[in-house]
């Protein structure tokens, strides 16, 4: 496991925000991006997840008192699963670009077909 306080996984992921392109964050609205520690107790090596309405399944309604949307990274688990600081900053940046490409509607096979699973 890997030793990094939540600081630095917490800019870790902020930098990863940071490397999407303009056009990409331009698009993302009413999403907050969290750290957490650990994910829920039945998927305990989960590294991400998006928890909210996909752009692609919105409807005109949605916008009617819509919570942010939420993505998640989960620190501990990113950690167990890497062998070095570097490594968790790639693990990083590849779990943010995946969930914030669930905002977007891209499911996980496609996911899988462009290397970002």
């Amino acid at each position: 496991m890997v030793e990094m306080s939540s600081e630095d996984f917490e800019d870790a992921v902020s930098d990863a925000l940071d490397q999407l392109p303009q056009e990409v964050i331009d698009r993302i609205d009413n999403v907050v991006v969290l750290v957490e520690d650990e994910p829920p107790a039945e998927t305990p090596d989960l590294l991400g997840i998006y928890d909210g309405i996909p752009l692609t399944e919105r409807d005109f309604m949605w916008a009617a008192g819509a919570l942010p949307d939420r993505i998640v990274i989960y620190r501990n688990p990113t950690l167990r699963m890497c062998e070095s600081r570097d490594e968790v900053v790639k693990e990083v940046l590849v779990t943010v670009v995946h969930e914030v490409a669930h905002y977007f509607g891209i499911d996980d096979d496609r996911l899988h077909e462009l290397g970002w699973s």
